[in-house]
């Protein structure tokens, strides 16, 4: 399976000091069905903690992901709980076309992404 972060998430990502190595634990959970929410189509919702805290006070991430397809996920949300409860149903519907477009998108169209800077890879290592 590949992992990708957008480049918005990344931005959050590296901000709130979220590792690769967080992602990638998320990531895994999500493939085995350890999500916080199902919000259709091909988006999901995970909890991740805040460093020094536990996932309760954490973090929300939504991510893009096809289980039929299992072999890409996309980071492409995220917010503080204390910041907001949920995503707005805009918000939603916007990141479903998002999530959706880049699980049909072939391989060729990723790497252009990735090329253009559009999306990061997550790495096994950090």
């Amino acid at each position: 399976m590949r992992i990708f972060k957008n480049k918005w998430f990344n931005r959050w990502a590296r901000r709130e000091k979220i590792s690769d190595t967080i992602l990638l634990d998320a990531a895994t959970d999500i493939v085995a069905d350890k999500v916080d929410a199902d919000l259709g189509g091909c988006l999901f919702k995970k909890r991740i903690a805040r460093a020094g805290s536990g996932k309760r006070e954490g973090y929300r991430i939504i991510v893009g992901y096809k289980k039929q397809n299992a072999d890409r996920i996309i980071f492409l949300y995220a917010f503080a709980k204390s910041e907001k409860a949920n995503i707005s149903l805009r918000e939603e519907s916007a990141l479903s076309l998002v999530a959706e477009a880049f699980i049909s998108a072939t391989d060729k169209q990723v790497n252009e992404l990735i090329a253009r800077g559009s999306i990061w890879e997550v790495r096994h290592h950090e």
